[in-house]
């Protein structure tokens, strides 16, 4: 096929797509981490839209997001944390964008296939987790 010629470029896409989504979510969660008062600025949005124990469920989301978002930028524990960064953004788009146009779904909806994406493809071979797969098989 014509366009075959850009399977070369899978490992590279893989974590160029790992790099900027672990980028993003640990930039929209920092604020939480460092600030008690950011913290209780989204336990007080989760509370407004009816989630239980918002003052438990704000630092679970965060610390889910925060930590996937390192594991995603280092390609280890590629699918686990794929896995939870989909079930985090499903729960957000049931719980606070049902309501929201197509539009307001779109950041989380996004989030979800791609965590989907690294659920089911894994984190490529530039990824710590590769290295762990080859190191394994070595036995060493």
């Amino acid at each position: 096929m014509p366009l075959d010629g850009l399977d070369r470029w899978r490992d590279l896409s893989q974590l160029a797509l790992r790099l900027l989504t672990g980028a993003f979510l640990i930039h929209e969660t920092l604020d939480n981490v460092i600030s008690p008062a950011r913290m209780a600025e989204f336990a007080a949005y989760l509370a407004h839209f009816g989630f239980p124990a918002p003052a438990l469920m704000a630092p679970l989301s965060v610390a889910v997001q925060f930590a996937c978002g390192a594991l995603l930028a280092l390609g280890l524990l590629t699918r686990w944390a794929g896995l939870l960064i989909a079930a985090n953004f499903v729960v957000g788009v049931v719980m606070v964008h049902w309501a929201e146009s197509f539009r307001g779904w779109w950041p989380a909806i996004v989030l979800v296939f791609i965590g989907l994406h690294f659920a089911t493809h894994g984190a490529g071979r530039i990824s710590l987790d590769h290295w762990r797969a080859v190191r394994g098989q070595r036995g060493g």
